[in-house]
């Protein structure tokens, strides 16, 4: 009888001994956290300064000295071109007009479009003429036609610099000729790229060409990763030798946009190895999201004294943020409303602030606008409104 009980109750044993490792290793993977994305340290790069943004949400991801004042060299170049698409969509100036080629602008040195003293040349060739071969010829010419010569023109491209929010930056010539107080840094040549691609998306094809051909003579585009990377559609090199080799690129994959700005290389093979190490490092750790839509209503507060008692509030622009990838679901948005809203109140005003947090870290705020008007209601209504309001804000709502 006890050899039975025995031999029974050591049968049982393994079963015993199997659901107790099935219990522990159950609490076991309890505990474990959920995998996060790794994301190692940022590639260092040999060059002087760098910087690598997306260019819709305009977060940095990557960043070395990228406000130090450099010399910019024919990225100045991206400036020149800016200015020349601005007035284009303005009206100011068509593509097919005619621009007089002046002996100063024929006789100016360095990289070339090669037009030739004495002609006409249409605005639009003149632009491709800047940002595919970099001709200083073709920069001096448009600076005369749009400013009157290249000193007011410079002028110009410093009010612009400073209307983008490029601290860092003074412009003394159009083309990026060696001077000691003609400057840009990282950060701003990343952000005159990101109005660039934004603004006038019409004309950022031509950042694309890898070659251009003016009065029978054929310049390739200096950008290397144009016939490397497939993504690349831009956007601009320069070189002197004060400023070492230089690139701002631009790729796109799926519908994440990175700019890159890579300062002071060694030599042109180097700006694009570099380049590409910063591109690639951007796309496999981070992705961009998009939160909101423009015109979205996100909220409805009341509004006191309007035709209307509620106000829809959301945003005038779409909400993207760039974040490391898998982990979107840490993503939360806090609205910050403007309290005791009174109309008149005018679509398009500022009446908020939105705050977008991945845990902890506050990773980009955006405007809350009003998406509608709201008029003065009759005299009644406002003299209404002011008593409910007043016991609304004595009593905590109990009359709204």
């Amino acid at each position: 009888m006890r050899f039975t009980l025995f031999f029974r109750r050591c049968r049982l044993l393994p079963l015993l001994l199997v659901s107790l490792l099935l219990v522990m290793s159950q609490a076991t993977a309890q505990v474990i956290p959920a995998p996060q994305t790794m994301i190692p340290s940022p590639p260092q790069l040999a060059a002087s300064s760098w910087i690598l943004m997306d260019a819709d949400s305009g977060r940095v991801l990557v960043e070395h000295n990228a406000d130090e004042r450099l010399p910019p060299a024919s990225l100045t170049k991206l400036m020149t071109a800016y200015l020349v698409e601005r007035e284009l969509d303005r009206g100011n100036i068509a593509p097919e007009d005619l621009v007089p080629v002046s002996e100063k602008a024929w006789r100016t040195g360095g990289s070339k479009m090669f037009i030739e003293v004495d002609t006409l040349v249409a605005i639009d060739e003149l632009l491709k003429g800047i940002i595919i071969v970099s001709g200083n010829d073709a920069s001096v010419a448009m600076a005369e036609h749009l400013a009157g010569g290249e000193r007011p023109f410079a002028d110009l491209m410093n009010q612009h610099a400073t209307r983008l929010g490029m601290h860092n930056t003074n412009f003394v010539n159009a083309t990026g000729l060696p001077d000691d107080n003609h400057y840009s840094s990282a950060r701003d040549l990343a952000l005159l790229s990101q109005h660039i691609i934004n603004d006038y998306p019409e004309h950022y094809a031509n950042y694309a060409s890898k070659q251009f051909t003016y009065g029978g003579i054929e310049q390739p585009n200096r950008n290397r990763l144009l016939w490397r990377d497939s993504s690349v559609d831009g956007l601009k090199t320069g070189w002197t030798e004060a400023a070492g080799y230089c690139l701002v690129a631009s790729a796109k994959r799926d519908d994440m946009r990175l700019i890159s700005v890579v300062m002071g290389t060694a030599s042109e093979e180097a700006r694009a190895q570099e380049t590409q190490k910063l591109l690639s490092y951007g796309f496999r750790y981070y992705e961009t999201l998009k939160l909101y839509d423009a015109g979205a209503v996100l909220n409805t507060p009341r509004v006191w004294g309007g035709d209307k008692n509620e106000l829809r509030v959301g945003v005038d622009r779409n909400v993207v943020m760039t974040v490391p990838r898998a982990r979107s679901e840490e993503l939360t948005a806090k609205l910050d409303i403007q309290a005791d809203l009174t109309a008149p109140i005018a679509a398009g005003d500022r009446v908020g602030t939105m705050e977008v947090r991945q845990g902890e870290e506050v990773v980009g705020e955006r405007p809350l606008v009003a998406l509608e008007s709201i008029e003065e209601g009759g005299l009644f209504k406002r003299l209404f409104d002011q008593v409910r309001r007043f016991f609304t804000n004595l009593v905590g709502g109990w009359f709204d």
